[in-house]
């Protein structure tokens, strides 16, 4: 399973940048152990459902500790008989329909 999410507190630093609260998120998203990606606006971790959903629940924690309210967006990719390596896989099956594309032009 693959899961893509955001969290951040509701309320930001004087400058607006919620950088601080987000890296205590990405620390323990690293620490898991999981195969994981962070991009500009979300996180996407790849494992078993309870050891995922255990990452994204103490990341929004860590958060939480920023302010009193927290924003968490999850989106799952749920394909059974595609258990590992599908956080590489799926990039990689799309470069390859792009370059099919650009080479039939």
């Amino acid at each position: 399973m693959l899961f893509a999410f955001s969290v951040a507190p509701t309320v930001s630093d004087p400058d607006g940048s919620v950088h601080r609260a987000v890296a205590d998120a990405v620390a323990i998203v690293r620490a898991s152990g999981l195969p994981h990606q962070t991009g500009p606006m979300f996180t996407t971790i790849e494992g078993e459902w309870d050891e995922c959903m255990d990452v994204i629940r103490r990341a929004t924690e860590a958060v939480g500790e920023h302010g009193p309210r927290v924003s968490l967006v999850i989106k799952a990719d749920i394909r059974p008989g595609h258990d590992h390596g599908e956080i590489e896989g799926k990039v990689q099956r799309l470069n390859a329909a792009i370059e099919q594309l650009d080479s039939g032009k």
